[in-house]
């Protein structure tokens, strides 16, 4: 929907800090005022009585695998995904075909998302052991990615003097696939098993470890901000807090690690709760629960990475790993907030506010006067069951399917302009790039 200028009214309006009563005015794609009462001539009034506004989410880490493997996903779907979901930015990660390893192939996502994408968005660039001048001289983009473990071709780096040069070169955020190469082959050596059930078995703690205290090393040596993604074991938490002081460590971790634990789940669902790393048993889901609550994990992002339906029916050890997250992630922390476990406040700061931070990003993740409008409504009185068919994903599934919550989106604002409305997408205007701070 296509609108010039809109009001808010009556909603009330969501920070780490706390909720105020406050109408907000957008104008040009910037929130204009924050004020009671306002009473400005305008068009566009959304009336936010008894809703929640918050700063549109932010999910920096997304696969969606264009271009090369559009079956799956790609820019434009996966987009229409996230705005259905709450995000109205997302981070999309290198491992397309061909891999993301230079400036020229990162400026084709960045066009083929110019015209396609309906949220906002930035790309990584993806390491190898031999593209160095190209991750010195990075810009314009949200950082680095490194499969330090868990990847084929161009994209694994398990060579410790590469890894040195590509910490040593980069002046942007490392992010992080943290499996050790080396372990991970000598398990699937000895082989792997043949249950999904044996897949945290396939991909152990250790690997996981090892391979973050190497890159935390690595990350102190030269003073580069390193972020762990998607963390899934205790051990990782308690080394990464014990380096919170040195502002140079940061991680995430993802609903799915935060809600599924093994081995009910593998039992469940098969394939479809295979990822990597792995969901892990209970003891590894409390710590990371700790770790969120404690700020030694700063951030939510999903990992989504969809495979076709096809693909999942597949037996264990041929079925690929990843499932889609990106659409369902903001109803899922929400439901926590219905069910006591955490608060409004600090879903904003994991999913809105943090991800600033983590990226020094311009103008995002916080209502203010002057930031860009990037806006979700949220109904937290709204009761639905995830479904599949509801999913804007080419892959059409999720493993949350058939969960009942309370509390999902029901407006999403990118830049000024309605894209998501009561389960209809508005996609005639596009989302922008991602500005960030030097």
């Amino acid at each position: 929907m296509n609108q010039s200028d809109i009001i808010i009214k009556n909603g009330s309006l969501v920070s780490s800090n706390g909720i105020v009563k406050k109408d907000i005015y957008i104008k040009n794609g910037k929130i204009e005022k924050i004020e009671s009462n306002l009473n400005i001539e305008c068009d566009n009034i959304i009336d936010a009585h008894n809703l929640y506004i918050l700063p549109g989410a932010i999910d920096p880490q997304v696969h969606f695998r264009e271009p090369g493997l559009t079956h799956k996903e790609d820019i434009e779907s996966g987009s229409r995904s996230a705005v259905a979901g709450g995000v109205t930015t997302f981070f999309e990660m290198p491992n397309t075909k061909p891999a993301t390893i230079t400036s020229e192939l990162l400026n084709q996502k960045f066009d083929i998302a110019s015209k396609t994408s309906v949220a906002n968005y930035s790309f990584f660039l993806g390491a190898t052991p031999d593209n160095f001048s190209e991750i010195a001289n990075m810009q314009d983009n949200c950082g680095l990615k490194i499969f330090m473990g868990s990847s084929t071709g161009d994209l694994l780096v398990d060579s410790d003097a590469a890894l040195d040069e590509i910490f040593k070169q980069c002046n942007k955020v490392i992010a992080i696939h943290s499996e050790d190469e080396a372990i991970l082959k000598k398990i699937a050596e000895k082989g792997i098993g043949t249950k999904f059930t044996d897949h945290p078995n396939a991909r152990p703690v250790e690997a996981a470890v090892t391979s973050t205290v190497k890159a935390i090393n690595l990350a102190l040596k030269y003073k580069k901000k390193l972020h762990v993604l998607h963390l899934s074991t205790a051990e990782e938490v308690e080394i990464i807090r014990k380096h919170k002081d040195t502002n140079l460590i940061t991680a995430e971790t993802t609903p799915q690690h935060l809600l599924l634990s093994a081995p009910s789940i593998y039992e469940e669902k098969g394939a479809f709760a295979q990822m990597n790393p792995p969901i892990r048993k209970q003891r590894h889901q409390d710590e990371l629960w700790k770790g969120m609550l404690d700020g030694t994990i700063e951030c939510i992002a999903t990992d989504h990475a969809p495979h076709t339906l096809e693909e999942k029916k597949l037996p264990y050890g041929k079925a690929p790993a990843g499932m889609p997250g990106v659409q369902t992630s903001l109803p899922l922390m929400l439901n926590e907030v219905s069910n006591k476990r955490i608060t409004i406040e600090q879903v904003v700061k994991w999913m809105c506010e943090n991800p600033t931070k983590v990226y020094n990003i311009k103008n995002k993740g916080f209502l203010k006067t002057g930031y860009d409008a990037d806006i979700t409504i949220v109904d937290m009185n709204l009761e639905k069951t995830i479904s599949a068919s509801e999913m804007e994903s080419k892959c059409g599934w999720t493993v949350f399917d058939g969960k009942k919550i309370k509390g999902a989106p029901i407006i999403t604002i990118v830049n000024g302009n309605v894209v998501y409305k009561n389960g209809k997408i508005f996609d005639a205007i596009k989302g922008k790039p991602v500005q960030f701070h030097e």
